[in-house]
C-alpha cells in the first residue's frame, strides 16, 4: 500500500460502542485522520454517526465494509471473540490494526494476530491507555522508588445493573473480568517490578446463570516475580 504522507489515515472503525465511539470522536477530532466508515451489528452506528455530525458511511457487516471502503487502518473495539477473526483479515487487506485489549481470547490466538502483522509488514498497536494515561505513569514511577521486593494489591469490582449489566453480560461471552480488566493491571504490576514472573494463580466464582457455564464474573489472581515481590489482582 502506497500513500501520500499529506493524506489523512482513513480509518474504518468497528464497533461503536464506549471505546469505540472514544476512538472515532478521536479521529472524528484530529488532523491526519479521517474516518471511511463505521460498523457495528446493532443501533450504536446510528447513535454514534449523529454524535459526530452525521455523513459518515454505516456497515452491519465487518467483512462488506473492509472491502467496500479500503481503508489505510481498521480500528477494532468490538467484543474480544471478534478480536483475532478481524485483526487477521484486516492485515491481509493491507491495513495498520488497532484493536482493543486483549489482542485475542486466547494465548495462540494473540500469536496468530502478531504472525500475521508481521507477515503483512502493518503494524499492530494495543489500545493499553494506562500506560500513557498520565495517573498511572506518576503510580509506577512511584511505585518503581519504594524498593524490593514489593506487595501490591489492586481490585477493580464493578458495580452492574441496568444496561451495564446487559454490556458486562455479553461481554462474558468472551471471556472473564480478570483477563478483561486484568491484562491492564497485571501489566502495572510488572512494569513496577520491573521483574520476570514466574508464578500464577487463580480462582474464580460464577455468580449469576445468565452468563456462559465456563465462564466466571468474580475472581482473584495471584502473580510471584522473581525479585521476591508479589501481587494480588480481584476483578468481579
Amino acid at each position: 500500500m502506497t500513500k501520500n504522507q499529506n493524506s489523512p489515515i482513513r480509518v474504518l472503525v468497528v464497533g461503536c460502542g464506549n471505546m469505540g465511539a472514544s476512538h472515532a470522536t478521536a479521529y472524528h477530532t484530529l488532523d491526519g485522520f479521517e474516518i471511511c466508515g463505521l460498523v457495528s451489528t446493532g443501533k450504536s452506528k446510528e447513535v454514534l454517526n449523529e454524535k459526530l455530525g452525521g455523513g459518515y458511511p454505516l456497515y452491519s457487516d465487518f467483512y462488506q465494509a473492509l472491502e467496500v471502503t479500503a481503508p489505510d487502518a481498521v480500528c477494532i473495539s468490538t467484543y474480544p471473540d471478534t478480536h483475532e477473526e478481524y485483526a487477521i483479515r484486516s492485515f491481509e487487506k493491507g491495513c495498520h490494526v488497532f484493536v482493543e485489549k486483549p489482542v485475542a481470547a486466547t494465548v495462540e490466538g494473540a500469536v496468530n494476530v502478531v504472525e500475521a502483522a508481521r507477515k503483512a509488514g502493518r503494524k499492530l498497536v494495543v489500545g493499553y491507555i494506562l500506560r500513557h494515561h498520565p495517573s498511572w505513569e506518576r503510580f509506577i514511577e512511584e511505585g518503581r522508588a519504594l524498593g524490593k521486593p514489593l506487595v501490591m494489591r489492586m481490585n477493580l469490582n464493578q458495580q452492574s445493573d441496568g444496561p451495564m449489566w446487559n454490556v458486562h453480560r455479553n461481554l462474558m461471552k468472551s471471556l472473564s473480568p480478570i483477563v478483561d480488566c486484568g491484562v491492564h493491571y497485571i501489566d502495572v504490576m510488572c512494569q513496577v517490578a520491573r521483574s520476570k514472573p514466574v508464578q500464577v494463580t487463580a480462582i474464580g466464582a460464577r455468580l449469576s446463570d445468565e452468563i456462559p457455564e465456563w465462564n466466571y464474573n468474580y475472581g482473584q489472581l495471584q502473580i510471584r516475580f522473581e525479585d521476591g515481590s508479589v501481587g494480588w489482582y480481584e476483578a468481579g
